[in-house]
């Protein structure tokens, strides 16, 4: 059909038409699409779940370990009791299995605070437990937790070690060259008869910046073969939380969310603390505190503070922070007993910290151009384009 100056004008009304029903397609969104202008790249944030309850966490300062720990626990009983009426035995996992290191392990007054609060409150089984590659004698008896039972009558208190039963479940988590791995947990440590304690020390560490309740717990919690095989460090799966640091906070996280049903209350014993190249070789902090909360999140961030620290550089308590595992924001947990201001510290850091912090910065293990085009022609086939 030839195309006369009619039919041009009506062919072209017509382009034009659906390029305008086009272009409109593109601005908004489809029907039954929520389209949330939070979905900008500047404040993509927004969109994390973060956390809006209001914890309180409590922070003891004194000169008697044993009583800082008791009353730190105390000071949150209102918290506690719900969910230790609601459980068959308690679990306390202590922090620490080095031969040696009395130094940011689990000081025996610690455990002796933990179970003066316990006695008139709790009438079932409290099991002490730790697990790595030590024998009991090594992890118990060097530090004295399995002296502990004498004092406690009529507690039922017994001991063990983790490592000593292999019943395990599964977490998924990523390898240094970010493939997916299995990584072991105990399952006692998952039992949800068990009311969880964390029982930690305030120390600084060599990979995460510090390492308080949440660590203290989600470490220890990965398989190691029993003590008497004698297996080599890269036959546990403690090393899979060991990895890059990218790696390494992610992991940590991925730990946390998979255990954090369980928890119970977190003590953080400060009167001795750690700095320096912890968690290990580190040098004794006499700082005279101690910390505890149901929100493991929130303790961490209130120990942070206490220790002077920049609490946006863990990776791994940002990370929980922005899956709504806990409270990070200060000004949403309730301080109670002493004043943040008053026993703040300084600790000297790891000297391998900066590395630490390049979590926070761009990945450029990766061409920065990788994608580009393919991104440029998905912008372009976008309907919000």
């Amino acid at each position: 059909m030839p195309m006369n100056r009619r039919r041009f004008l009506a062919f072209t009304a017509g382009a034009g038409a659906l390029a305008a029903q086009q272009a409109e397609r593109k601005r908004a969104p489809s029907p039954g699409t929520q389209w949330d202008p939070r979905m900008g790249v500047a404040d993509a944030d927004k969109l994390f779940k973060y956390s809006d309850r209001r914890p309180m966490a409590s922070l003891i300062k004194g000169d008697n370990r044993r009583k800082n720990v008791f009353n730190a626990l105390a000071g949150v009983d209102d918290q506690v009791r719900p969910g230790l009426n609601r459980k068959k035995y308690v679990l306390i996992k202590v922090n620490g299995l080095a031969p040696g290191r009395n130094i940011g392990s689990t000081n025996l007054d610690c455990v002796h605070g933990i179970l003066d609060y316990l006695a008139p409150r709790f009438k079932g089984p409290v099991v002490i437990t730790e697990g790595g590659e030590a024998t009991y004698k090594e992890a118990f008896e060097e530090f004295g937790w399995n002296t502990v039972a004498p004092e406690h009558k009529p507690m039922d208190i017994s001991f063990a070690l983790l490592n000593a039963n292999q019943r395990y479940e599964l977490m998924t988590g990523i390898d240094y060259d970010l493939h997916l791995v299995p990584i072991r947990l105990y399952a006692r440590l998952l039992d949800p008869d068990a009311f969880l304690i964390s029982s930690s020390v305030m120390k600084t560490h060599n990979m995460v910046v510090a390492t308080l309740t949440i660590k203290n717990v989600v470490v220890g919690a990965a398989v190691s073969p029993p003590p008497e095989l004698k297996r080599p460090w890269t036959d546990s799966d403690k090393r899979k939380f060991h990895v890059g640091i990218r790696q390494s906070n992610y992991n940590l996280y991925l730990g946390a969310k998979r255990l954090m049903a369980n928890w119970g209350v977190g003590i953080i014993d400060g009167y001795e603390g750690m700095e320096g190249n912890g968690p290990s070789s580190g040098t004794p902090v006499a700082h005279r505190i101690a910390v505890a909360s149901t929100d493991f999140v929130a303790a961490d961030r209130v120990g942070l503070e206490c220790m002077g620290i920049d609490a946006g550089w863990p990776g791994y308590l940002n990370y929980c922070y922005q899956d709504g595992l806990g409270q990070w924001d200060l000004s949403k947990i309730e301080v109670v007993g002493a004043k943040i201001a008053d026993v703040q510290r300084k600790y000297r850091l790891h000297a391998d910290v900066d590395r630490m912090l390049e979590w926070r910065g761009p990945m450029l293990d990766l061409p920065p151009n990788l994608g580009r085009d393919r991104r440029r022609r998905e912008e372009e086939l976008s309907p919000y384009a």
